[in-house]
């Protein structure tokens, strides 16, 4: 997988919380299957906050997306294998 860190916006969530489409680069990607997902408890030297994580699959696209615990809520793109 390529590293890749864009920040997303546009990010849609299921009822639970989990990322159902998201877009990148003026394309939206719909969510087809959701491969893992974990907690994160971020780079505490790099002042990260933790994150939730999902390993999906979305059309032709294998993404990692993040998530943000912080008041801002981020949403990143960390990588891609297409």
């Amino acid at each position: 997988m390529r590293d890749v860190q864009e920040l997303l916006e546009g990010v849609t969530l299921d009822a639970s919380g989990r990322p159902v489409r998201f877009r990148r680069q003026n394309r939206l990607h719909v969510v087809t299957a959701q491969i893992d997902d974990w907690r994160s408890g971020g780079r505490w030297w790099l002042d990260e906050a933790p994150r939730d994580c999902w390993l999906v699959q979305a059309g032709q696209l294998t993404a990692e997306i993040h998530h943000e615990d912080a008041l801002a809520g981020r949403w990143w793109l960390a990588r891609v294998q297409d």
